[in-house]
């Protein structure tokens, strides 16, 4: 109790800092580029961490939503000419109806099953992708123009498009904030503390249960609408199993049920791949090896031995042994 005070005392504050950090970043040098993708895989896993960290619930098919999505709006950008501000409505719109027809037919069963059923949909979805014609198949659907918000603003400057990704970003984490603290949020609680006991006191679980599969679908779509339309593609990467099983890393690795956790784990999973590959090029212009170039593509390893670390010494993930640590001092 008196941790969960003491992280309720300093969360405001060290959401002030990140805050204030990000809308510098841009002005203080770094690539507003990686910094946005940084951003959308945050709120991936934040929408994620939602139904897991907070219902209980394990889904391996959450790639459906985030690369269901960006395909659905990068080709209603593309293809049909519409502004980005109707794409992300458009693409978030597109996930909250995938998470509603997944979360119908997988929501009834439990534990594994309830897993199980969700990666068969998301696979099923994955090959649709693979085949539909918009898609682009293997290639992806690439050339998405960012276009201009609300007709004034020019997205094809990465300042104009990184504030806009910030906000939405910002906005769509104190709407998770605000489900979570809300009565709602405090029936999901008790569902993934003891489910039966909240059948008990009158509370339709199903209910319950579909309704945070579709929010955390619609956020989840959300980060997949913005990636697409800050860097101009989506591919087969987006929708595969592999995208399910990081987020899932990101949420352990940052800290499963916590608010900071899976923003933490995101960046840690999203900076490793990339200094991985920046490791192998340098590698290769320093001895001249060409083999090193190949530990790029080692990344999963890495990120493999991090997750089992992370379950064997750190249960709660990192920003949960943090907050345990700081109750303990405290």
């Amino acid at each position: 109790m008196k941790s969960k005070n003491l992280v309720r005392r300093m969360a405001p504050w060290g959401y002030g800092l990140l805050l204030c950090g990000l809308v510098a970043a841009p002005l203080l040098g770094a690539y507003p580029v990686f910094v946005m993708k940084l951003m959308c895989f945050a709120l991936f896993a934040c929408a994620f961490n939602l139904l897991l960290g907070y219902t209980g619930l394990l889904s391996f098919g959450h790639a459906a939503f985030l690369g269901g999505a960006a395909y659905v709006t990068g080709h209603a950008i593309k293809s049909w000419g519409m502004t980005p501000e109707l794409g992300l409505l458009v693409g978030t719109a597109s996930g909250a109806f995938l998470g509603l027809i997944f979360g119908w037919l997988a929501i009834r069963r439990q534990g594994i099953y309830f897993s199980m059923i969700t990666l068969a949909l998301a696979q099923m979805l994955f090959f649709v992708c693979l085949q539909a014609p918009f898609t682009g198949g293997e290639d992806g659907l690439q050339g998405v123009p960012r276009g201009k918000l609300f007709g004034l603003f020019d997205l094809s400057s990465d300042i104009h498009m990184y504030y806009l990704t910030l906000v939405v970003v910002v906005a769509a984490f104190a709407l998770i904030v605000r489900t979570i603290h809300s009565p709602f949020g405090q029936v999901l609680k008790a569902i993934k503390e003891n489910e039966p006991r909240a059948i008990s006191l009158g509370y339709d679980v199903a209910r319950f249960k579909l309704l945070v599969f579709v929010i955390s679908a619609a956020l989840a779509g959300l980060a997949g609408s913005l990636k697409t339309v800050v860097l101009g593609f989506a591919t087969l990467s987006d929708v595969h199993w592999t995208a399910s099983g990081q987020v899932i890393l990101m949420t352990l690795v940052g800290g499963m049920g916590t608010l900071s956790g899976p923003i933490l784990g995101s960046a840690v999973v999203v900076m490793l791949e990339n200094k991985i590959g920046e490791f192998g090029h340098f590698l290769v212009g320093l001895t001249g090896v060409e083999w090193f170039s190949s530990l790029g593509e080692s990344v999963t390893i890495v990120t493999g031995l991090i997750f089992v670390v992370v379950v064997l010494a750190f249960r709660r993930g990192i920003m949960g042994e943090l907050i345990t640590w700081l109750g303990k001092r405290r």
